[in-house]
């Protein structure tokens, strides 16, 4: 299990969210924001769009940490194979998501593939989507315990499979912390500073209060990459959402 990064500044706990569908255009913000942030997330509709392996290379090129979030969901054995394939895209890669939903032998199949490799990324499960609330996950998936016990739940199942990780909702973040102790990397997205529409994120919080539940890291989109026209660009966004965090941590 890896340690939590206790020392981190401020600015490298933000991960950007490069949700586009052009390399150039994801790369064109990982020139612009990599003094400014920790790390950047990559998801399904960039990999889609321009292939994961070119992705983690251009990226790296850039000078970029990647988080590859892939959410990775299959039988074990697949999820092993993708695994494998993701380890050897090399340091690249630095944190890669897959499912809690897909069971403990899923899980366990990916941290063994993760261990056999050289070189490995965090895995990362993850928990609830932020865009599912308490009456979607009770009508639509079927689930009746209430969303923090059900979101705590699969943390510890991920603690117990071996995972470096977990990702959820900040509102969930003290949970976790209640039942997997400080021994498990937490990635927040719903992050939404106060000055930011929340978009289609129903369990959001502003940066600095996602810090203080206890979260490790915070992924944040659209309020850095499409800010609002008085914010600026998204370096003026990225500036300030570090600012408001370090002005909470005096």
């Amino acid at each position: 299990m890896c340690p939590i990064p206790v020392h981190l500044a401020p600015r490298e706990r933000v991960l950007a969210a490069l949700d586009v569908d052009h390399l150039d255009t994801a790369l064109g913000l990982v020139r612009e924001l990599r003094p400014l942030v920790g790390g950047f997330k990559v998801g399904l509709e960039l990999c889609t769009a321009a292939g994961a392996p070119r992705v983690a290379e251009a990226v790296a090129a850039a000078g970029g940490s990647l988080f590859l979030d892939l959410k990775l969901h299959d039988i074990p054995n697949t999820v092993a194979g993708a695994v494998r394939a993701v380890c050897a895209f090399g340091p690249a890669v630095r944190m890669l998501t897959l499912h809690c939903q897909g069971g403990a032998a899923m899980l366990r199949a990916a941290v063994e593939a993760a261990r056999a490799a050289p070189q490995r990324p965090l895995l990362l499960g993850v928990t609830v989507l932020t865009s599912v609330d308490q009456t979607s996950l009770r009508d639509e998936l079927g689930v009746g315990a209430p969303m923090t016990e059900h979101v705590a739940h699969l943390a510890r199942l991920a603690q117990d499979c071996g995972l470096d990780g977990v990702v959820a909702s900040p509102h969930e973040v003290a949970a976790i912390r209640t039942a997997c102790g400080d021994g498990l990397l937490i990635i927040t997205p719903g992050v939404r500073p106060a000055w930011a529409a929340s978009g289609d994120q129903r369990r959001v919080m502003t940066p600095a209060a996602a810090l203080r539940a206890g979260a490790d890291y915070l992924v944040i989109g659209r309020p850095i990459t499409a800010p609002p026209p008085d914010v600026g660009g998204p370096a003026s966004a990225a500036a300030r959402i570090v600012h408001e965090i370090e002005a909470e941590a005096q």
